[in-house]
């Protein structure tokens, strides 16, 4: 970490206009307000990394020729004008993506964050939320440091206000809609979910438009610690279940928060069919397939590594080397000591519990068994869900998608496209029925700034 403490220090910092920082401000106070408690622990859990900064920062040194695509030699376009239209429209969907993934993550770890056993877990997810709300900062300072007037009608302010209105439910993205049932969520989504954020901003370096590219190397950074922030508890978690059998943690409980995840993560990729369109613009580097292959194989080496200290704790009279080589027969379908392969956790079969893209409401079961029978289907789905998440609106709203679409009763496209109606309780900014997120103050006075639109 502390490289990339060394390499953060020569980024460039850029800050919003006051009334864009006052607006994210106001935001955090509302959806974040544990935030003042990440200042009092750093010293006690992060003390050789420098202190947090809500600001953009911008990585120097970086290409200035486009490095994929149909333009790959010419200069990357340094202001939203030198941008193609197709390619300045298509940025513009994926930065207001990405600004809606940093917001909603952060009001999905609010609600189970005072639920944490681990005083390090739950500072450790403290963090996380931290970071992603700097990466939505980064999302605006996107927005609102350029003159994007000639792609789009939108004001700048008029899309700050879309994407800090959004609430749970309301997000772009489906994994970004979905309330956590307990704590363990947070470390399940920062262990698969955060992954595909690696993957979508590795992917955006290399962007045609030269301050999205280089905004990706700081989020990176961070986002190495949000992927640590999932596996090292889950490793621990293993490692318990391995030693006492009655732990809360025990495996089928962590691989059913495996299936709820990893399903939402595929998909965030988009359609396995598509893709090509942002590598020709060279907005991305690989193709949705291409990248998802990736994942998979990635998401497959961590449940390796989480599986093989469970192992280790088991088998604790044998050495490293024999526990590992232990693995690897079990892995294969053998019994080793007493531990089969369904002790362990899996991933379930990347078509397994889909909503969207190629195997959408196909009826493929967790390990790849292929159902005829649609309520047989949805027994099997329910099986590997976490029991609270089953009573959800979401899966509610999937069930029936899915009985519709094996009869014939709605079209698949339709059915994809559909969304549960999800409502955070509390509902929008109390400050505004309009969600306009600063308030009108005296200059001079504390607690706002100016109206992004007056």
């Amino acid at each position: 970490m502390l490289a990339g403490t060394l390499k953060a220090m020569t980024d460039e910092i850029r800050m919003l206009p006051k009334a864009y920082h006052d607006a994210v401000e106001h935001w955090q106070r509302h959806n974040f307000p544990e935030y003042p408690q990440l200042t009092e622990r750093w010293q006690q859990y992060f003390p050789k990394d420098a202190e947090f900064c809500l600001c953009a920062r911008l990585e120097k040194d970086m290409p200035t020729e486009i490095q994929v695509g149909d333009r790959k030699g010419q200069p990357k376009a340094l202001a939203p004008k030198e941008l193609d239209k197709e390619a300045a429209e298509q940025l513009l969907m994926i930065v207001r993506a990405q600004a809606s993934t940093e917001f909603g993550s952060i009001q999905q770890h609010h609600g189970t964050f005072e639920r944490a056993n681990d005083p390090q877990d739950q500072t450790w997810v403290l963090r996380v939320m931290a970071e992603e709300l700097r990466h939505g900062y980064q999302m605006i300072h996107l927005l609102t440091s350029a003159d994007w007037s000639k792609w789009t009608d939108t004001k700048p302010q008029d899309m700050v206000e879309e994407i800090l209105s959004m609430q749970t439910g309301s997000h772009v993205l489906a994994a970004f809609n979905l309330e956590y049932d307990s704590f363990g969520d947070s470390i399940a989504f920062a262990a698969f979910i955060d992954r595909v954020g690696k993957y979508q901003l590795t992917m955006q370096k290399v962007n045609t438009y030269a301050p999205m590219a280089a905004s990706m190397p700081p989020m990176l950074r961070e986002e190495a610690f949000h992927l640590a922030a999932g596996v090292i508890p889950m490793r621990r978690w293993m490692e318990a279940a391995a030693r006492d059998r009655n732990a809360t943690m025990d495996v089928p409980t962590i691989q059913k928060m495996c299936a709820k995840w990893y399903g939402r993560g595929l998909e965030m990729f988009g359609d396995e069919r598509g893709g090509a369109t942002n590598v020709k613009l060279g907005l991305k580097d690989l193709t949705n397939r291409e990248a998802q292959d990736l994942y998979i194989a990635e998401c497959g080496k961590m449940l390796d590594d989480i599986n093989t200290r469970f192992v280790r704790a088991r088998l604790a009279h044998l050495s490293r080397d024999d526990a590992d080589k232990a693995y690897a027969r079990i892995k294969d379908g053998k019994t080793v000591e007493g531990i089969r392969r369904d002790d362990l956790l899996r991933l379930p079969d990347r078509r397994f519990f889909r909503r969207r893209g190629e195997p959408a409401f196909q009826m493929i079961g967790h390990d790849g068994e292929q159902f005829t029978d649609v309520e047989e289907y949805i027994a099997h789905v329910l099986a590997h869900l976490p029991e609270a998440y089953r009573a959800s609106i979401d899966v509610k709203h999937w069930i029936e998608m899915q009985r519709k679409v094996s009869r014939g009763e709605i079209e698949l496209k339709k059915a994809i496209n559909s969304m549960p109606r999800l409502a955070r309780v509390g509902g929008a900014c109390p400050c505004s029925k309009s969600v306009r997120w600063v308030m009108d103050v005296p200059e001079g006075t504390s607690g706002g700034g100016e109206r992004l639109n007056p």
